[in-house]
């Protein structure tokens, strides 16, 4: 596969869902829709058919109506599809080619048109994952500026669980506010290593925090 410069950022998407039959199509065509808009449609094909085969699994193994995650994400040199259920003790596996069973043939063929699968254990159960190659280049890495390690360091921390709140601020008012404009730019430097928008990411924030001070107030 030839490998080329990619100039969109990293994409995600996720939707809960009852594992269902009548579900399979939809989600086919929302992601056949967002993998077109992030200008991958020769993987289309590909992920439907991973998406098909990681919802019937859980259909078939976990049960009918099983509360369900799907995520499919683009971080510029793979495609991620994740179908996540709450049954960690039922490890899916692909069937040998030459088992007469009918359980255990999707596997096969998410095995055979992904890079690489699997299943990992979750807070809430299993996530089942495949990945495909979309062909771009990863962008260069910008290791070792401190800037860009603190950024990282912020992000991780953000997203893993929300801190407590202090009993009082030990920065004034002007020493806050400084360091706020500092950790914005860091992050916005950040975003931009990572082939990001961050005009657009401004743009979003600041509509993010209007709306959310318009229903505070």
């Amino acid at each position: 596969m030839n490998v080329h410069p990619c100039a969109v950022p990293r994409q995600e998407w996720g939707l809960p869902f009852l594992a269902e039959p009548k579900r399979v199509a939809p989600l086919r065509r929302t992601v056949r829709l967002h993998l077109t808009r992030w200008g991958l449609p020769a993987l289309v094909d590909a992920a439907e058919l991973c998406v098909t085969e990681l919802v019937t699994n859980v259909i078939t193994h976990v049960g009918v109506r099983t509360p369900t995650w799907i995520a499919v994400s683009m971080n510029v040199t793979h495609v991620r599809v994740e179908v996540s259920d709450p049954d960690a003790a039922t490890r899916p596996k692909p069937l040998r080619p030459s088992s007469t069973q009918e359980n255990g043939r999707g596997l096969s063929l998410v095995a055979a048109v992904a890079d690489r699968w699997g299943v990992s254990p979750n807070d809430h159960g299993k996530t089942t994952w495949c990945e495909l190659a979309t062909g771009f280049a990863a962008p260069e890495a910008r290791l070792g500026d401190p800037r860009d390690m603190r950024a990282e360091a912020l992000l991780t921390l953000y997203g893993s669980r929300p801190l407590p709140a202090p009993r009082a601020s030990r920065l004034s008012r002007a020493t806050a506010e400084e360091t706020a404009i500092g950790l914005i730019a860091d992050l916005l430097r950040w975003l931009s290593a990572h082939d990001g928008d961050p005009d657009y990411a401004l743009e979003l924030a600041q509509v993010r925090f209007e709306a959310e001070a318009g229903a505070a107030g």
